[in-house]
């Protein structure tokens, strides 16, 4: 089982000035522990559920930029980034850039997105959910185009939003075959369909139960389409809370999880920035995880 570590709070001690060494500090603890990935939100305000929107959030491609300067093993990326907020050529043109500066470490997460509030509240167009699957779509298969070896394809691109004259990618992806792309979302007709016709791995919430009906849902749209289910890594987001459980109840539960078909679980840390914590999970969960 592979395991990931998701930043999703960046409310520390010290106020904005100290985000940067912290959020430094926690990435390459993390990185040295041994966790798989490290990944942040797509999010500008934070999001319910984890504090008031006006708690610290950072843009996620940028602070992907800076958590690879201060890593050299672990794959980065958005979980999920949200098809509206970037253009689909600064999508993979980002993308591309993050992995040649991390030596070939990215992550594509994308999904069609959610959060009205803050798409509204800065000025974002938030287009019907319908029309966010057609850009996601869109940006889907340009990726492939861009990703395909060489400088790109080099071919015109007619989506059903975006015109493209020219599928130029240089520098290349240092990842092979390609930058790994991640769905996120578990919507069973569209959003687990693009899974299976364009991705290298899913992102599914729940627990055992829900994740495993998800992921047959997946095997049903891949053997549809002609696609290997196993050539699609499952990942799912879950937490950690050190303060009411113990490593072996962490174990446990993601042996649980493993059982229903997970392969990767991307998991929030409840006081990340207490360093003592990741150090723990790294000598005390994950050599019984793998």
């Amino acid at each position: 089982m592979k395991i990931g570590l998701q930043i999703n709070n960046f409310t520390w001690p010290g106020g904005p000035a100290a985000i940067g060494p912290t959020l430094a500090s926690v990435v390459r603890t993390a990185d040295q522990v041994g966790f798989d990935s490290i990944w942040v939100m797509d999010h500008f305000f934070q999001i319910r559920g984890l504090g008031p929107p006006e708690a610290p959030m950072l843009e996620g491609m940028t602070a992907l930029g800076f958590m690879a300067a201060n890593s050299e093993r672990a794959r980065l990326g958005l979980m999920v980034g949200g098809i509206h907020y970037r253009s689909p050529g600064l999508w993979i043109k980002a993308t591309t850039t993050l992995d040649v500066l991390s030596g070939g470490r990215a992550w594509f997460g994308i999904g069609a997105a959610w959060n009205e509030e803050e798409s509204r509240a800065l000025g974002f167009p938030m287009p019907p959910l319908r029309e966010r699957f057609e850009w996601l779509e869109d940006t889907l298969k340009m990726a492939h185009g861009m990703w395909s070896g060489g400088s790109g394809s080099g071919e015109n691109f007619d989506g059903t939003h975006v015109n493209a004259t020219r599928l130029l990618n240089s520098p290349q992806i240092l990842s092979r075959p390609r930058v790994p792309i991640m769905i996120g979302g578990g919507g069973e007709q569209k959003t687990l369909r693009l899974v299976a016709q364009y991705a290298d791995a899913c992102n599914v919430f729940g627990g055992p139960e829900r994740i495993a009906h998800k992921y047959a849902v997946l095997r049903e749209h891949c053997e549809r389409l002609g696609r290997p289910y196993e050539e699609i890594e499952r990942s799912t987001l879950q937490g950690i809370d050190l303060e009411h459980q113990s490593p072996d109840e962490v174990v446990e539960h993601f042996g649980v999880l493993a059982e229903a078909g997970a392969q990767h679980v991307i998991t929030s840390v409840r006081g990340v920035n207490d360093l003592t914590r990741l150090e723990r999970i790294g000598a005390e969960i994950l050599p019984q995880l793998r």
